[in-house]
C-alpha cells in the first residue's frame, strides 16, 4: 500500500502543471525511478547469477557470490525515465505554462545528445563487464560516447571560450578576460568525459562506494543548480542550462539511491563498471552541455588526489598487484591496508612473479611520506640495514586506513562520502566567493555573452 501511495505521489507531481514543472516533474520521475529500481533489483538477482553474473565478495566471512553487473539495470531505468520525462520537459511545460524561454527547442537537441552518449556509455560499460576489456584499450572509450553530445555542442552553441583571472589577463595584454581554445576546446571537454567514468571506477573496491560517491557529487551539483536558479532570471543564458542540468541530475539521484540500497553494506549486489562508467558519464554530459566543467572538477576533488596519489602504481613506478583492495580480517571483521611487497613472491599475482627491491631513487621518497602519514611501511633489517620490504597499495582507500587504523567497511564507506561532501561543499563555497573576485563575474555563459 505504502509503494501504491508513493507511486501515486509521483504521478501526481508530473501531471500536476506548475510554474516549476520541469522541477516537479524531475521529482517525480526520481520517486518512480526510485521505485522502478528496488523492484527490478531483486526480480533479476537469480537471472543473473544463473548467468555466470556474480562476484565474491572479498570482504565478508565466507566469500559470498553475490550477483555483479547490477548497474545495468539502474542505467537502462534512468534511460527509459529520460525519455518519458521528454513531453513533460519540452511540451506540456512550453504551451501551457510558457516556459518555451527555459526549454527552446535547441535545447532538446542537447537533450537528446546527452541521451545518446549516455546509451553509448551503457554499452560500452556492459562490454568491459562482460569481457572483462584491458585497461589500455577501456581508457578512452568515454571520449567515443561523448562524440554524439560534442557535436551536438559545437552545431547548437559552438562556445569555445573560457574564462581567465583577471591577472593572467594583464599579464598576458589580453583586452578580455575570455580565452578561444577554438578546437582544442573539444579535446578538453572530450577529457573531461574520459576523467569522469575512470575517475569514479577507480575510486571502488568497497560496499556503497561506487554509487555513494555518484549520489554525493550529484547533490553537490543540485546545490550549485539551486545557487543559480535561486539568484538568477528566467531569461539569463544560465537558467535554463542550470534548469536542465536539474532535470538530468534528480531521476539521477533517485534512482542511485534505489541502487545504494541494495549496494550498501553489507552489499547484496556489486555493480559493475557499468554503473562507475555511465554514473561518471552522466556528470561529464551535465558539465560539457552547460560549459561549467570547470566547476564540475571541484566536486571531484577527491577522484583527483586518489588519482594523483594512485599514479606511481598506475604508471608503473612502483609494482601494481592485481587487487589493490583493503584486506579483510575475519577473525574481527575489520579492514586492514593491503600491501605492495619488494623482493618477496607477490602472492597476488597468478604466476606468483617476484617483485624487484623498491627503486633506490625512491627510497628516500618514500621515507619522507612515511613522515608525513601518507604510506605505510614495513622494514626489514637485513646486511646491517633495514630494507624497505612493503609499502601500502596507493589508493586513497588504504590511506585513510592508515590514518584511523583497522576500521569496519560500512564506517570507512561512511568517512570517505563524508570527506567527499564536506571537501565539495567547501569548493562551492569558494565557487561563489573566489570566483567574482577572480574573474570579475560569477556566471561563465553571461561573461561569456558579453564578449561574443
Amino acid at each position: 500500500m505504502l509503494s501504491l501511495a508513493v507511486s501515486a505521489a509521483a504521478l501526481a507531481l508530473i501531471f500536476t502543471n506548475e510554474s516549476f514543472q520541469p522541477i516537479q516533474a524531475a521529482i517525480g520521475f526520481a520517486v518512480l525511478g526510485y521505485q522502478m529500481t528496488t523492484s527490478l533489483i531483486p526480480a533479476v538477482t537469480n537471472a543473473f547469477l544463473k548467468r555466470g553474473l556474480g562476484g565474491r565478495d572479498l570482504s565478508k566471512p565466507g566469500k559470498p557470490l553475490i550477483p555483479e553487473t547490477m548497474g545495468v539495470i539502474p542505467a537502462i531505468t534512468y534511460m527509459f525515465v529520460m525519455i518519458l520525462f521528454i513531453p513533460f520537459m519540452f511540451i506540456f511545460g512550453s504551451d501551457q505554462n510558457g516556459l518555451s524561454g527555459m526549454f527552446p527547442h535547441k535545447m532538446l537537441s542537447t537533450y537528446l545528445g546527452c541521451l545518446l552518449s549516455l546509451m553509448s556509455m551503457i554499452l560500452l560499460g556492459l562490454l568491459d563487464d562482460l569481457f572483462d576489456i584491458r585497461w589500455r584499450h577501456k581508457f578512452f572509450l568515454p571520449a567515443v560516447a561523448s562524440i554524439p553530445q560534442l557535436i551536438v555542442y559545437y552545431v547548437d552553441f559552438g562556445v569555445t571560450a573560457i574564462l581567465i583571472p583577471h591577472f593572467l589577463q594583464q599579464w598576458l595584454h589580453l583586452e578580455t578576460n575570455s580565452v578561444d581554445l577554438g578546437y582544442f576546446y573539444y579535446f578538453y571537454m572530450a577529457s573531461v568525459a574520459i576523467f569522469c567514468p575512470n575517475s569514479v571506477n577507480i575510486l571502488a573496491g568497497i560496499n556503497g562506494l561506487e554509487v555513494g560517491q555518484t549520489v554525493v557529487i550529484a547533490a553537490l551539483l543540485l546545490l550549485n543548480d539551486v545557487f543559480y536558479l535561486s539568484t538568477g532570471t528566467i531569461q539569463s543564458p544560465s537558467y535554463s542550462i542550470h534548469l536542465l542540468s536539474m532535470c538530468f541530475l534528480i531521476p539521477f539521484v533517485g534512482i542511485a539511491l534505489g541502487l545504494l540500497k541494495y549496494n550498501w553494506f553489507p552489499a547484496r549486489v556489486f555493480v559493475g563498471d557499468t554503473w562507475c562508467y555511465f554514473g561518471g558519464m552522466v556528470f561529464a554530459v551535465v558539465g560539457i552541455s552547460g560549459h561549467f566543467a570547470k566547476t564540475l572538477m571541484l566536486f571531484f576533488l577527491l577522484q583527483i588526489v586518489n588519482f594523483v596519489y594512485s599514479a606511481p602504481q598506475l604508471f608503473g613506478l612502483i609494482p601494481c598487484p592485481r587487487h589493490r583492495l583493503p584486506k579483510f580480517n575475519e577473525e574481527d571483521g575489520l579492514l586492514y591496508n593491503s600491501y605492495t611487497e619488494y623482493g618477496l613472491i607477490d602472492t597476488t599475482s597468478e604466476k606468483g612473479t617476484q617483485n624487484p627491491p623498491l627503486n633506490s631513487r625512491l627510497v628516500p621518497v618514500v621515507l619522507f611520506l612515511e613522515k608525513l602519514k601518507l604510506i605505510g611501511v614495513v622494514k626489514e633489517y637485513q646486511d646491517g640495514k633495514w630494507v624497505i620490504r612493503k609499502t601500502t597499495n596507493l589508493t586513497i582507500i588504504n590511506l585513510f586506513i592508515v590514518w584511523t587504523g583497522p576500521i569496519k567497511e560500512d564506517k570507512l564507506c561512511t568517512l570517505l562520502l563524508a570527506t567527499q561532501f564536506a571537501t565539495g561543499f567547501i569548493m562551492l563555497i569558494l565557487r561563489h566567493t573566489l570566483a567574482p573576485m577572480l574573474f570579475g563575474f560569477d556566471n561563465s555563459w553571461s561573461m561569456l555573452n558579453r564578449y561574443n
